[in-house]
């Protein structure tokens, strides 16, 4: 084999046990601390909003296993290029391994929630990475001129190297096992849950909407920063609420299932949505009313946010007369009938009723703070997204789809609006250059839900574009004009294109 590509193997070899073992001892401590996810996170932090946005747009809700994807090929070219300093010198491969635990170390210990203990998992892969350098380039014995030349073959070098193989594949089969174990027992403290009935249940859904009106679990939308889905212990999970309250107190999860529980059809969306875009859904939420628990610590004059914050250290502001003044403003528990999936928020998150997700639905939340927009910025609005995140008017179609292929004549267009906390008092429709048209609008629960609309139109055989506008409770039409997400929500009217066939 090439000395070069001998070289570059070793690299990859190397780097791969070290890693495979890190992720092993990040799946016993903590395995948001594993070098890959820890990496990946300070990525996601530190990348230019307009990099979020097309991550979004292009990838979906798949950008996590791109990022990952990315970082894995980054990873494997650093590993190449330490094997061929290391077999130069073995000093470079062994500067190369400690510099690959710093940047681990250093990102893990950047995480808002890291405890010293994040450090080992990339200390040790570190370390592990140098062993596997110095196995699979010991230093060259010294030889007479007259010595004979090295056989080609290696038998020691193979057996190391077939040695670190197979240690590689058991800590990353270990670290897998591991994971669904967590993973497995976070599942088995969520099946154990019984939601006790709410004091305050939902209306009855009223009769003759679409199917779809409800989003199933399975296919809510999810988009957050969290590479890791967190695993929850119900047992040590607290919720504590502090700041400029009176009295500050901390929760369990059985304290809150004691106190009376609302239960309420909710639209959600994120402010990543353009326009047209997935990622909005309805559910049956049931939780514990936000403001009276704010009241009892004992709100202080002063006080304009309210500051979630994640198990992971996620955090997202609240305006603090929005949580008091919105009716059915909840910390959830339950979501379709069940306790919160994993990835939405288990054991407990916090959902706003017409404010986007970014700024009233933390995810796996275990703080409330109560200060000031002066005195704190969250999250995203470091970033340059706005404190203040009221849900625009909006619609979307959804039947036809975009580029589809109709028959001519009459048909049936469909999609949904809404206007959380305003309501949807009308939708129209246009064909081509046709005067607007108002559709059918579908009974709805209340103002904090989407609406569903339909109408049917004739169509003649050929190319057609079909728009859709809204118009919310408080008479406003919603806007025409473009606007991407940034910095507080897309505008404009959804618009397709369609082929009606002879």
């Amino acid at each position: 084999m090439p000395n070069r590509l001998r070289a570059a193997l070793t690299g990859l070899l190397a780097a791969a046990t070290g890693i495979a073992v890190a992720e092993l001892v990040a799946a016993l401590i903590n395995p948001a601390a594993g070098p890959a996810v820890a990496v990946g996170s300070v990525l996601i932090d530190a990348a230019p909003t307009p990099v979020k946005t097309f991550a979004v747009r292009t990838f979906g809700t798949a950008d996590k296993p791109a990022l990952l994807a990315g970082i894995a090929a980054a990873l494997a070219a650093v590993a190449i290029a330490v094997g061929l300093l290391a077999a130069r010198r073995r000093a470079y491969g062994l500067i190369g391994a400690a510099l690959f635990a710093a940047a681990g170390a250093a990102a893990a210990l950047s995480r808002p929630a890291a405890v010293l203990s994040d450090l080992i998992p990339s200390l040790t892969g570190g370390a592990v990475t140098a062993v596997a350098l110095i196995l699979l380039n010991p230093r060259p014995a010294v030889r007479s001129p007259e010595a004979p030349a090295p056989a080609t073959f290696d038998r020691r070098r193979f057996l190391t190297a077939a040695a670190l193989v197979s240690a590689a594949a058991v800590a990353g089969g270990s670290a897998v096992a591991v994971r669904r174990a967590r993973g497995g027992a976070a599942k088995r403290s969520r099946d154990a849950v019984r939601l006790p009935a709410p004091a305050d249940p939902a209306r009855p859904l009223p009769t003759g909407q679409d199917p779809g009106f409800v989003t199933a679990n399975r296919d809510f939308y999810r988009v957050d920063t969290a590479l890791t889905v967190p695993r929850v212990d119900l047992d040590s999970w607290r919720l504590r609420i502090h700041g400029q309250v009176g009295h500050p107190r901390t929760l369990t999860f059985a304290d809150l299932l004691d106190r009376p529980l609302t239960e309420r059809h909710i639209t959600l969306n994120c402010v990543s949505n353009e326009v047209g875009g997935p990622y909005i859904g309805t559910a049956r939420w049931l939780g514990v009313p936000l403001a009276p628990l704010l009241r009892e610590a004992g709100i202080r004059p002063g006080a304009d946010q309210v500051v979630a914050r994640s198990v992971d250290g996620m955090t997202i502001g609240t305006p603090l007369t929005t949580v008091l003044e919105t009716p059915d403003v909840m910390l959830c528990v339950g979501m379709n009938g069940e306790p919160l999936p994993l990835e939405h928020g288990f054991p407990v998150r916090m959902l706003t009723p017409g404010v986007y997700g970014y700024a009233g639905a933390c995810k796996w939340l275990t703080e409330l703070e109560l200060t000031t927009f002066d005195a704190f910025d969250a999250y995203w609005v470091v970033r340059g997204w706005a404190a203040r995140a009221p849900v625009k008017t909006a619609s979307r179609i959804d039947r036809p789809a975009p580029l589809s292929h109709v028959p001519a004549g009459r048909a049936t267009i469909a999609g949904v609006a809404w206007a959380q906390g305003r309501g949807i008092t009308a939708v129209e429709v246009q064909v081509d250059d046709e005067p607007w048209q108002r559709a059918e609008l579908l009974p709805v629960p209340s103002h904090d839900t989407w609406v569903q609309w339909r109408t049917t139109r004739t169509v003649q055989p050929g190319l057609h574009t079909i728009r859709v506008r809204a118009t919310d409770g408080t008479g406003a039409v919603q806007p025409d004009q473009r606007a991407t997400p940034f910095p507080d929500g897309a505008t404009g009217w959804h618009t397709i294109t369609i082929t009606a066939d002879p």
